[in-house]
């Protein structure tokens, strides 16, 4: 018994997989219709087929991956009408999230905002893609909690998570270090309570960063999974 419980103990748990998953498709170390075979994920992951259908399973809510009766998983593959359709929406609901900003943000928020335009520079500047893109969208995120709409708040917080697997999968390096730079002058422009300027700054953030976008079919592909989660 003791054998068993030291063993379970041992077992990686689903939310630590799930965002090693995550992160690599975030990466681009796993791209757009890679296949997950279950073997090599409990191969490369030290665990058993059960625990892996089930953090399938919570990749597929979240829109990481999805899956085929009799064909089993794949990194999902955005396409550019639901790419357009997802910034349609965070135009819309991003609009008024600033004019509210600009009107009711003090000192310890803006402060907040500046903190994570650093922490984004920084994690872009070594490389680290997935966590540059994660506080891309915190940055949105933040910005709806200045604003205090929880309406608004909740309906973005759905739209930052599709925009994060977008830009994951179909979006490209140099492209995404802008985005810290356009934080940064959205930011001043909030210190200045200047909402028409924040309002303008950031229906030019959201289009550029949709420009920037590569968005191709993805294309089934073998990919050697072991190699990618242990080097």
């Amino acid at each position: 018994m003791a054998l068993i419980a030291d063993q379970a103990r041992s077992l990686p748990s689903d939310d630590a997989i799930v965002e090693r998953i995550v992160a690599a498709v975030m990466g681009q170390r796993l791209r757009a219709g890679a296949k997950l075979p279950e073997g090599a994920l409990c191969d490369a992951f030290q665990c058993n087929r059960t625990q892996i259908r089930r953090i399938l399973v919570v990749l597929a809510e979240r829109g990481v991956v999805t899956l085929h009766a009799n064909r089993g998983a794949f990194v999902s593959s955005p396409d550019a009408a639901e790419a357009h359709e997802v910034f349609e929406a965070r135009r819309a609901v991003e609009r008024p999230i600033v004019l509210l900003a600009a009107e009711r943000i003090d000192a310890g928020m803006l402060a907040g905002l500046r903190a994570n335009v650093r922490d984004g520079a920084a994690a872009e500047a070594r490389g680290d893609r997935s966590l540059s893109i994660r506080l891309s969208g915190e940055f949105h995120l933040r910005l709806a909690e200045v604003a205090g709409n929880s309406v608004l708040t909740k309906f973005l917080g759905e739209l930052v998570a599709r925009t994060s697997l977008i830009i994951g999968v179909h979006g490209s390096h140099s492209a995404h270090s802008c985005s810290e730079v356009e934080h940064q002058h959205l930011t001043d422009a909030l210190e200045r309570r200047d909402a028409h300027r924040a309002a303008k700054g950031m229906e030019h953030h959201l289009r550029h960063i949709e420009s920037t976008l590569d968005i191709g079919d993805g294309v089934e592909q073998s990919v050697d999974i072991v190699s990618i989660f242990t080097r």
